[in-house]
């Protein structure tokens, strides 16, 4: 049986508005997607999820384990992440009250996905930190001029 011919991309069906919405693009100012990425990928919220890779604990374990985040930060990035279906906070019913945060099953796979891009940086943190002594060794004039 023979296939049709394949539609050249700029005649491609573009996707329903509804569906393209729910995908989101990234590129495009109010794409709900972007919101999601400054969660999972900001400086909190990748340590965050890295603690949490390793099991449940508890505000203070985690907080004792991100190193420089304040109570304020952590508090609102758990609240996002958790807001977005990747941490699932647990009340414990004793006194004093028992919070636990875990990694929902996407949370995992978030989780996953930032481990791999801060390994990453762990491992060619040497060639970044001498970049950036090359940058700052050349003239300030020289800097950003177009090549």
């Amino acid at each position: 049986m023979n296939k049709p011919p394949k539609k050249p991309a700029d005649t491609a069906e573009r996707l329903p508005l509804s569906e393209a919405v729910r995908r989101g693009d990234l590129l495009m100012e109010a794409c709900p997607s972007r919101d999601v990425l400054k969660h999972v990928t900001s400086r909190w919220g990748v340590l965050i999820l890295m603690v949490l890779e390793n099991g449940t604990h508890r505000f203070s374990e985690l907080r004792r384990a991100v190193g420089g985040v304040s109570e304020r930060m952590l508090a609102q990035t758990l609240q996002w992440l958790e807001a977005d279906g990747l941490i699932l906070r647990e009340a414990k019913d004793v006194v004093p009250p028992h919070v636990e945060y875990s990694l929902t099953p996407l949370g995992q796979e978030a989780a996953e996905k930032v481990r791999v891009l801060a390994d990453w940086i762990e491992i060619r943190i040497g060639d970044v930190l001498a970049a950036r002594e090359r940058h700052e060794a050349q003239p300030v004039s020289t800097r950003n001029r177009a090549k």
